[in-house]
C-alpha cells in the first residue's frame, strides 16, 4: 500500500513564503531606523520568521487533532493539496477569521521573538552596581520608545509580507483556476 501524501508543494511554498517575508521584512528593518546593517536586518528577520514558522506548524498540529472531522478534512486538503473540496460559506468564513487571527499570533511571536533576540544579544548581563536614578529614568523612557517603534516596525514588517504573500496565494488561485477551467 503506498500513500502518496507528502506535501511537497506545502513545503515548497512555505520556502518560497519564508524567503519572501525574510527579504521584506529584513528591508523594513533596515529602513526603520533600527540601527542594523543590511547583515544585521537579514539574520534578524531570519531568526524571528524561522521562529514564528517553527511554532505555528506546532502549533497547527498540536490543533488539528481536537477539530471536527469535517472541518479537519477541509484544512487539510487545503493547507496540505491546495483543494478547497467544499464551497461552504461557513469555512471560507472560517478560514478568513483564521487567516486575521494568524496574522496577529505571528505579529505577536515576532515582537516577542526580536525582543529575547535583543536581550540576548545585546544587553548585558551585569549591569554596573552605581547608577543614578535619572540615568535609570532616562533608559526606561528610552526602553520605552525603542519598544514602542520596534512594534511598529515588526507590525510593518509582518503586514508587507503578509501582503505579499497574500499577492502570491492570488495568483496562484488564478493560475490554477484558469488551467483547471
Amino acid at each position: 500500500m503506498s500513500y502518496n501524501t507528502f506535501p511537497l508543494g506545502t513545503i515548497l511554498f512555505n520556502a518560497l513564503f519564508l524567503l519572501v517575508a525574510i527579504a521584506i521584512e529584513s528591508y523594513v528593518f533596515h529602513t526603520r531606523g533600527r540601527r542594523l546593517d543590511k547583515k544585521a536586518s537579514v539574520a534578524y528577520a531570519t531568526c524571528v520568521n524561522l521562529f514564528a514558522n517553527v511554532l505555528g506548524w506546532i502549533i497547527f498540529f498540536a490543533i488539528e487533532p481536537t477539530l471536527p472531522v469535517n472541518v479537519k478534512t477541509q484544512l487539510i486538503s487545503f493547507v496540505f493539496f491546495n483543494q478547497l473540496d467544499s464551497p461552504d460559506a461557513n469555512f471560507q468564513s472560517f478560514i478568513i477569521m483564521v487567516g486575521f487571527l494568524i496574522f496577529f499570533a505571528t505579529f505577536l511571536l515576532k515582537f516577542g521573538g526580536l525582543r529575547l533576540l535583543e536581550i540576548a544579544l545585546k544587553y548585558p548581563l551585569a549591569e554596573p552596581e552605581k547608577i543614578n536614578t535619572l540615568t535609570i529614568n532616562r533608559r526606561s523612557y528610552k526602553t520605552k520608545l525603542q519598544s514602542r517603534n520596534m512594534a511598529t516596525g515588526v507590525l510593518l514588517a509582518n503586514s508587507f509580507s503578509y501582503s505579499a504573500i497574500l499577492l502570491i496565494l492570488v495568483l496562484r488561485s488564478l493560475e490554477v483556476r484558469q488551467i483547471a477551467g
